[in-house]
């Protein structure tokens, strides 16, 4: 695709996600030809996901083709494609099939789960980024009951009941307090030869308190709030090292039928190779623009992009840093597209709306702060909910969730308990001695 073959200059957006998501929504796409790029073919409900790994929620009820969402902007074409590198001397970005050039570019490619130097744990921990690491969390969290319902070894059957996560922040919080609930509401209900109420969830996090970025008030009632669901919460804790099955903390062993890694998140590795200055995590450092340094007609947005705002407030890798980064950038390049480029400096420097921050629990649990309020509990709870539908994105899926939410209030039942992916071999359960006649 030249970007020169019309008229009008060429945008190419790079993910899906909030961030390239709202501005493709948001960009009044007459003044240019948009052309959308990510590795899947819909946006994806990210707080969400964690429903779907533990069975709260069916993988479609939390997505949405991104073609349906952006088929009534004129000019606008979606490419379902893997990016491989940006060349911004040339202005090009090379894909798995060929290659785009650009006149404007916006990168929202999104962060990716990262283990601090030890890749190989990945295999034995997987993360949380996607619904194919939903479903693969979900399957194999199922699949060690139903292996513990046909053991006969005691000891085998509690390490199979025992589930690790790795991370004590959000999404920690958040697997940990559900897969507890899981077990104890809903699971013991399931099985006969084994009391999935004894089944042990451990949150683990190598500093002093869990959900940091929360004041510590709000950290403190989330960590109670655990244990009440009965999660053990290690707080101070290293992991030393991880294999099949089996988690070390602080250098002693501990054997699981689950680990799930939730303790980091980094950015994608294009970034490093653009030639530009990153951070830490290799998030790009932008101007108060969005911009790039050095390249005016490039910017970063979402996870991807490392900016103190004009305030002074560090923007953070959350869904509403994204969605108006996204806004921002499409009003900024529709000023310079219908009146004229201006300078980076002469443009409005982007300043991040806070308006709250939420981490759920369980069941009538959770803790918010919205401005100066603090709140915990049902009240907490009872808002996040709200929150989440209503910026769920489609009509159905609003509707779908909302009816589960309620299905599983009331029932104390979840209906996404279906194990897929691949042929399930387990052991022959052992024969009943024959009753006398």
């Amino acid at each position: 695709m030249k970007a020169n073959s019309t008229r009008l200059p060429h945008v190419v957006v790079l993910g899906a996600g909030f961030g390239g998501l709202s501005f493709a929504q948001a960009f009044p796409s007459h003044l240019a030809r948009v052309t959308v790029v990510d590795r899947q073919n819909h946006h994806l409900f990210q707080p969400l996901l964690y429903q779907v790994a533990t069975a709260g929620l069916a993988a479609p009820d939390i997505a949405q083709p991104i073609r349906t969402i952006l088929r009534a902007k004129p000019n606008l074409t979606v490419l379902m494609a893997e990016v491989r590198g940006i060349d911004l001397a040339s202005r090009r970005v090379h894909l798995d099939h060929g290659e785009l050039e650009y006149d404007h570019l916006l990168i929202g490619l999104g962060g990716r789960t990262v283990y601090f130097g030890h890749d190989e744990w990945e295999q034995f921990a997987p993360g949380l980024k996607s619904l194919d690491d939903a479903v693969r969390l979900r399957r194999n969290m199922l699949l060690a009951y139903e292996r513990a319902e046909v053991g006969t070894d005691r000891a085998k059957r509690q390490e199979l009941m025992t589930t690790v996560v790795v991370g004590g922040g959000p999404t920690g919080v958040e697997l940990a307090g559900a897969f507890a609930e899981l077990a104890r509401t809903v699971l013991y209900r399931d099985f006969g030869r084994i009391d999935a109420r004894q089944a042990r969830i451990l949150l683990v996090e190598g500093g002093p308190c869990i959900l940091a970025n929360f004041p510590a008030d709000l950290s403190a009632s989330a960590q109670r709030q655990l244990e009440k669901l009965g999660v053990e919460v290690r707080l101070n804790t290293k992991v030393t090292a991880i294999r099949d099955g089996e988690v070390e903390l602080d250098g002693v062993p501990l054997r699981a039928g689950n680990i799930v890694w939730a303790a980091g998140v980094g950015a994608v590795p294009v970034t490093r190779s653009l030639g530009v200055e990153t951070d830490r995590a290799g998030r790009i450092k932008v101007r108060p623009d969005l911009s790039l340094p050095g390249h005016p007609e490039v910017f970063a947005v979402g996870d991807i992009a490392a900016l103190t705002d004009v305030k002074g407030q560090v923007v953070p890798g959350v869904a509403q840093g994204a969605m108006q980064g996204g806004a921002h950038v499409a009003k900024l390049l529709a000023h310079d597209l219908a009146v004229g480029p201006r300078p980076p400096a002469q443009r409005e420097a982007f300043v991040y709306w806070d308006k709250g921050n939420m981490a759920t629990i369980g069941r009538s649990a959770a803790i918010a702060q919205i401005g100066r309020m603090h709140i915990s509990g049902l009240p907490a709870w009872l808002a996040w909910l709200a929150l989440h539908l209503v910026f769920l994105i489609g009509f159905r899926n609003r509707v779908s969730v909302f009816l589960s939410w309620v299905h599983s209030y009331f029932t104390y039942k979840r209906g996404a308990r279906i194990i897929m992916g691949r042929e399930i071999t387990t052991p022959p359960a052992p024969a009943r001695a024959a009753s006398a006649s």
